[in-house]
């Protein structure tokens, strides 16, 4: 195996700087420039040397999600332990599973843990986040399904995983003739749980106030079948390696809206990156 060196992971941004810019994003959602963005921040370290494979396995082993991949092209590796679907596509029926809502888990304890669900189902903060981006998936598919077949099938559904519960919400579509895959993409890409609504100013606010670019993060790994038939995944919970330069990253966010609390949304980042950070420094 590759010799690891000691990894040093700092944030990019410091919690101080995060909290400022969440109350600088709060003033526009106040202002009615939006109504919910996904705000994301990065954390990194240089001189990494690590064996990808060997992470990933751990990564896996550690947070063993649906939508897991590892992804090699040249010097650049994609370690990433999804647990979201961004849009399936099965003859002519459309799906995207958006995730919003995410609730420690408390593995100890059953009890506690199964009033954790129910918390987080009740949870009105986060029932806005999902409800707000199911309208934007909705509204996404509305552009390329028949009229009237854009459905919500399962609204505020609890999953659980292996460090938190999740808030997963299921619309379908029936796709309208004559669209290829490049068509579905385009009116889809970038996934409504990644941006925020609405969803062309959001990506402005996140150039503006994000201080890394997101690269393959929050993009999608897939597979396109012969018949056209395909299912993307959602890059979260990720670790990025270029082996090249010895750059390691992986970044964390989560849905901001008015009624977010700055403090509880930086606890949120390090929640989602608990695995990856558990794996990094056990090597």
């Amino acid at each position: 195996p590759t010799l690891t060196s000691q990894l040093f992971i700092k944030p990019r941004i410091t919690k101080e700087t995060y909290l400022q810019i969440i109350q600088q994003i709060k003033a526009h959602i106040l202002r009615g420039d939006c109504y919910e963005i996904n705000f994301c921040q990065e954390f990194y370290a240089e001189n990494a040397i690590i064996n990808p494979l060997n992470i990933y396995q751990q990564l896996t082993k550690l947070s063993p999600n649906p939508f897991a991949c590892y992804y090699k092209l040249n010097d650049k590796y994609l370690l990433c332990a999804s647990p979201e679907r961004y849009l399936k596509k099965e003859g002519n029926r459309l799906m995207s599973q958006p995730i919003k809502g995410t609730f420690k888990r408390n593995k100890a304890d059953t009890k506690i843990d199964e009033t954790l669900k129910q918390q987080l189902f009740q949870s009105p903060k986060d029932r806005s986040e999902n409800v707000m981006v199911v309208d934007l998936v909705r509204n996404d598919l509305s552009k390329i399904c028949k009229q009237g077949s854009v459905n919500v099938e399962e609204l505020f559904g609890i999953y659980t995983f292996p460090q938190v519960h999740q808030m997963i919400s299921t619309i379908v579509g029936e796709l309208q003739d004559g669209l290829d895959v490049a068509d579905i993409l385009q009116a889809t890409f970038p996934m409504g749980s990644m941006t925020g609504a609405p969803k062309k100013k959001v990506i402005q606010l996140i150039d503006k106030y994000e201080q890394t670019q997101r690269g393959l993060y929050s993009g999608a790994v897939g597979y396109i079948t012969p018949n056209k038939d395909f299912d993307f995944n959602v890059v979260i919970r990720s670790i990025l390696y270029n082996a090249s330069n010895q750059y390691l990253s992986y970044q964390v966010g989560g849905g901001i809206t008015f009624n977010s609390d700055a403090n509880s949304e930086y606890e949120e980042c390090l929640l989602k990156a608990e695995a990856m950070i558990e794996v990094l420094t056990a090597n």
